[in-house]
């Protein structure tokens, strides 16, 4: 296991400074699994034709935003900006002063000014009948 990690170490600093280009061989193998061999990543040979090239290698602190390097880092600056501050602080601001949702805040005030009402008259704090009795029309014990 050891000896593994001696074979990683020695190749990742290759991996960090150049692209890797994998190369399979092509070569019959001698067991009776004809399985692809995978060698030793090595670099590709270098093309003289103009094809693409990659944003890392012109703009070595490319965010993803714009080819060139200018504008690439000032539409990061903002995005983050109106990312985290508008949307977070402004936001979240916005959320907590928002008003009392299913009015909680005004029904508790409510209550305890009804109770210190009925304190002061020296009623109890909750009737028996929590309805007015007389008022309730209650049907014939012959209707349905």
């Amino acid at each position: 296991m050891l000896a593994r990690l001696t074979r990683i170490g020695s190749v990742f600093p290759r991996l960090c400074y150049r692209i890797p280009v994998r190369c399979v061989s092509q070569s019959k193998s001698s067991g009776a699994a004809s399985a692809t061999a995978v060698t030793e990543l090595q670099q590709a040979a270098p093309s003289d034709s103009h094809g693409e090239v990659s944003p890392y290698v012109k703009n070595p602190e490319y965010h993803g935003f714009s080819s060139d390097p200018v504008v690439d880092q000032w539409n990061m600056r903002l995005a983050f900006f109106f990312g985290i501050s508008v949307c977070l602080v402004i936001g979240g601001t916005f959320i907590h002063y928002l008003p009392d949702h299913g009015m909680r805040q005004w029904a508790r005030r409510e209550a305890e000014r009804v109770i210190l009402q009925r304190e002061k008259e020296g009623l109890p704090l909750i009737g028996e009948n929590y309805y007015d009795p007389s008022k309730i029309i209650l049907p014939n014990g012959g209707e349905k």
